[in-house]
C-alpha cells in the first residue's frame, strides 16, 4: 500500500531490496498494518486487520517470492508475488508511511516483476484502491490497466444442509492428493488455460489455515473447488471463513454448480463455528455477482483489479469464479 514513487528526497538513506527472511516477519507485518491503517485513516493503524495475517502466510507459502526493502539496515517495506500458473499477481505492497513518495514502491516492484518473468505467467494482476489515482498511476507504469471493480463481500453464516459430493482436501489420504491436485488443475485450466491453484491448496493444508472444498461431479471430474481460510492467523481472521479462490467447471450448468459451491462454503463455515463468510467477486462476472447478492452477501470493501495485458482474463460473464487479488 504505497502512493506512487517520486524522486528520492535529498538526504534520504540508500534503499536496498532483498528476499524477506523469517527474522523480518514481525517488522514487515507491523509496517503492512500501519501502512494500510494510515492510508484508510484508522484511529489505531497498528490494529489494522486484527487477527488477519497476510505477511506470514504468504511468506510461508513461497519464501522465494517475498521481498523487503531496507534502509540503514532496517526493514521499511515489503512485497509478495503469487504464482497461479498462467496467472501471477502481487501484494500487499507496503512501505513505512514516513518514507512514502521516495521511490521505495518502485524498488519493491522490480523483484516481483522478475518473478513473473521467471515463472512465465501470461496474465498479471493486482487489487488496489479504486479511488486512489496515485496507486493507479504507479502500477500503470508497469503496464497494468484498471478494468473491473472487485467487491469483497460478506454474509452471516446460517446452518446449511449437507452438500452431496462435497469432500475436503484435508480429509483425503495422502496417497490420493496428487491425483486430486491434477483434477483441480483440469478444472481451473478449463476456466482459464494454465490456471493452477495447486500452490494455494497445498499451502492452506500445510499451514493449517483452513481447507479446500472439492465438489465431485460425474465420473472422475470435479464440479467445483474452493480454497478457504478459516479463523485467526489466516487471511480470514476472527470468526470468518474467507473463500480465497473458488471456481466451478464451465458449461451450460455452471450457474447451478456455482450455487452448490456457495452452499458448500457456507456449510464449511458453519462446521468450523464461524459466523461470517467472506468472498471476493469481480464485477466482470455479473451473474455470479447477482447470485451472491441474492443469497445475502453485501459488499464491505471495494477495489479495482488492474491487468497486464489489458484483457479480461477469467473475469467475464461466463466465468463463475470467486477471488480477489488483495
Amino acid at each position: 500500500m504505497v502512493p506512487p514513487a517520486a524522486e528520492r528526497k535529498s538526504g534520504a538513506a540508500p534503499v536496498s531490496v532483498r528476499p524477506l527472511g523469517e527474522a523480518d516477519l514481525d517488522r514487515a507485518d507491523e509496517i503492512c498494518r500501519v501502512a494500510f491503517g494510515t492510508f484508510l485513516g484508522a484511529p489505531d493503524p497498528f490494529g489494522t486487520f486484527g487477527s488477519v495475517d497476510y505477511v506470514r502466510t504468504r511468506w510461508a507459502a513461497d519464501p522465494q517470492a517475498a521481498f523487503v526493502a531496507t534502509a540503514e539496515g532496517e526493514v521499511v517495506g515489503s512485497n509478495f508475488a503469487t504464482n497461479w500458473g498462467s496467472l501471477g499477481f502481487f501484494g500487499p505492497l507496503t512501505v513505512r508511511p514516513d518514507l512514502w513518495d521516495q521511490g521505495i514502491g518502485r524498488r519493491l516492484m522490480e523483484p516481483v516483476m522478475d518473478c513473473f518473468d521467471a515463472w512465465g505467467n501470461r496474465h498479471l494482476g493486482l487489487f488496489t484502491f479504486s479511488h486512489s489515482p496515485k496507486h493507479l498511476e504507479l502500477y500503470r507504469r508497469y503496464g497494468f490497466w484498471p478494468r473491473f471493480l472487485t467487491a469483497i463481500m460478506k454474509k452471516h453464516v446460517a446452518d446449511g444442509a449437507a452438500v452431496p459430493g462435497r469432500v475436503l482436501y484435508g480429509d483425503l489420504p495422502a496417497a490420493e492428493r496428487s491425483d486430486v491436485l491434477s483434477l483441480c488443475g483440469a478444472l481451473t485450466g478449463a476456466v482459464y488455460e494454465g490456471l493452477s491453484l495447486e500452490r494455494e491448496i497445498v499451502a492452506v493444508h500445510a499451514q493449517g489455515l483452513g481447507d479446500t472444498i472439492l465438489l465431485q461431479g460425474a465420473g472422475s471430474e470435479l464440479d467445483g473447488l474452493a480454497v478457504c481460510h478459516c479463523g485467526p492467523g489466516s487471511e480470514a481472521g476472527e470468526d470468518v471463513c474467507f473463500v480465497k479462490f473458488g471456481a466451478v467447471r464451465p458449461g451450460p450448468e455452471a450457474a447451478d454448480r456455482f450455487e452448490r459451491l456457495l452452499d458448500a462454503c457456507e456449510r464449511l463455515a458453519a462446521e468450523r463455528g464461524l459466523g461470517q463468510l467472506d468472498a471476493g467477486m469481480n464485477l466482470g462476472r455479473p451473474d455470479a455477482y447477482r447470485r451472491m447478492i441474492d443469497r445475502g452477501f453485501r459488499t464491505w470493501l471495494q477495489g479495482v483489479t488492474m491487468h497486464r495485458p489489458n484483457e479480461a482474463g477469467y473475469s467475464h460473464p461466463d466465468a463463475y469464479v470467486i477471488d480477489d487479488w488483495r
